[in-house]
């Protein structure tokens, strides 16, 4: 189970309780910080709203749990709305716009750099978060010369051969994979008694896929009666832990990679001009 603000993560990597000369004194070549990103939006009748939020910081925990202690890794206070207006219209969702979401990141970065650290970590767990996450980056990396990374936990993989290859591929909103995971780490979270099943018709289409390949814009009404798109009925806790087990061993090895990581060694050398 996963209790806020206790362990390693809190007690030793969240850079908030240190103090302004703590932080000044860091060690900061390879020091990476993570800015968790999730949403507060309806996850049908059986998941809080809270669901992205709280994967993403149970998520940071289990892995800050496995880092050496000497790896330069520290957490930022989690964001915890997004750009959910695809969910408006279903009780409970709350959205910030765009512009606001892409503004706070912009501003947190920017104090970021003058605080002296160089790396940084968008850590989202909102789907609706993907594409704008994405060019803020870039936009952090050409404003601050800053080395931006940015992640999604589910696309570390881990659910293969836990999760049925279409709800891997359709149950992108509180269905098995979601609904598991808070299982797993909140179990008083989830309202068992109201588990619903609804994915979208998308059988036959060659092309089409709501996520890759080719997409179309949509609402959550679009695609759904009762706000999710997935078989919650099929979700087991045990399910969640094996997930959570293994994407946070992933995380953790990764999380390692990017404080040793340096940009300039990617750019290529030409092999010779004429």
């Amino acid at each position: 189970m996963f209790t806020r603000y206790e362990g390693v993560a809190w007690e030793e990597r969240f850079l908030p309780r240190l103090t302004g000369k703590q932080i000044k004194e860091l060690p900061k070549e390879k020091a990476l910080v993570i800015l968790p990103i999730g949403a507060v939006e309806q996850h049908g009748p059986h998941l809080p709203v809270m669901t992205d939020a709280l994967i993403g910081e149970a998520t940071l925990t289990q892995a800050l749990e496995m880092l050496p202690t000497d790896a330069q890794v520290w957490l930022l206070p989690p964001i915890a709305y997004g750009k959910s207006n695809e969910h408006l219209g279903f009780p409970g969702t709350v959205s910030i716009s765009a512009s606001t979401l892409q503004g706070l990141v912009m501003d947190i970065a920017a104090s970021l750099k003058l605080s002296g650290f160089g790396k940084l970590l968008l850590f989202n767990t909102h789907g609706g978060n993907v594409d704008l996450l994405n060019v803020v980056s870039r936009e952090i990396r050409i404003a601050h010369d800053m080395t931006v990374f940015y992640l999604s936990p589910s696309s570390l993989g881990g659910a293969e051969g836990v999760i049925d290859p279409e709800e891997l591929e359709y149950g992108i909103h509180g269905g098995d994979y979601e609904t598991s995971i808070v299982m797993a780490i909140k179990p008083g979270w989830v309202q068992e008694q109201f588990l619903v099943s609804e994915l979208p018709a998308m059988g036959g289409k060659k092309f089409l896929t709501l996520e890759g390949r080719i997409r179309f814009a949509w609402r959550m009404a679009d695609i759904s009666a009762t706000g999710i798109c997935g078989d919650a009925t099929k979700a087991t806790a045990a399910k969640g832990e094996i997930v959570q087990m293994r994407v946070t061993a992933i995380l953790a090895e990764a999380l390692a990679e990017l404080c040793e990581f340096d940009i300039a060694d990617v750019r290529g050398v030409a092999e010779g001009t004429r």
